[in-house]
């Protein structure tokens, strides 16, 4: 629901939403979708090429091939592309079932890498991957939210230690509101969450 409002997939039916201090509801839709990226547990793929699907991140440009070589090798997703029979020319099939569920992260994730937006939101964008998928992922989401405002939303914890405000929310509202130490310290639900999944991985 709070990616679905950010991305103005709909309006707030009361209360507003702000950001930097400004109504949402005051920005230009289509100027609105320029500075947002989202990368989801299950991105949209097109059925086209491997090329096209990252260019698609700036639909009203032109793109060269270079730039999209650029995004895939921050993305970690160039040695898998090269490795397909077309390269960057290979089909990925209707909504990107020729690939895995790692290798479709990593197109959307160098698609968001080629537009560059100011906002980034991550809705549980490694939850359904195997290890070795997630640690190439996770790299590809670190190289991607350097210099930008990302908003991540997850359940593994491990995904958003390392940010600068963590908000847990229950039951519809913000719970906990703080860095990783300052949660832990507390002892509350994000201090029993983090102990259940370091369990979980012993």
């Amino acid at each position: 629901t709070v990616v679905q409002l950010l991305a103005r997939f709909y309006e707030p039916t009361r209360g507003r939403i702000t950001v930097a201090g400004e109504d949402l509801r005051t920005f230009d839709k289509s100027e609105w979708a320029r500075v947002v990226s989202i990368v989801n547990q299950e991105p949209v793929l097109f059925s086209v090429s491997v090329g096209e699907n990252i260019a698609y991140a700036l639909p009203d440009e032109y793109v060269s091939k270079d730039d999209v070589i650029k995004a895939a090798k921050a993305a970690n997703a160039h040695e898998f592309i090269i490795s397909m029979p077309q390269g960057y020319d290979t089909l990925v099939g209707e909504r990107g079932g020729l690939l895995s569920g790692g290798q479709r992260q990593r197109i959307a994730i160098a698609r968001a890498l080629l537009k560059n937006s100011p906002i980034l939101i991550l809705d549980e964008a490694t939850s359904a991957l195997d290890t070795i998928s997630e640690r190439l992922v996770q790299e590809a989401l670190d190289h991607l939210m350097k210099g930008r405002t990302t908003l991540v939303i997850a359940h593994r914890l491990s995904t958003v230690q390392n940010a600068d405000q963590i908000a847990l929310c229950s039951d519809g509202k913000i719970a906990e509101l703080g860095t990783h130490l300052e949660l832990l310290e507390r002892k509350g639900q994000y201090a029993s969450l983090v102990d259940t999944q370091r369990l979980a991985f012993e």
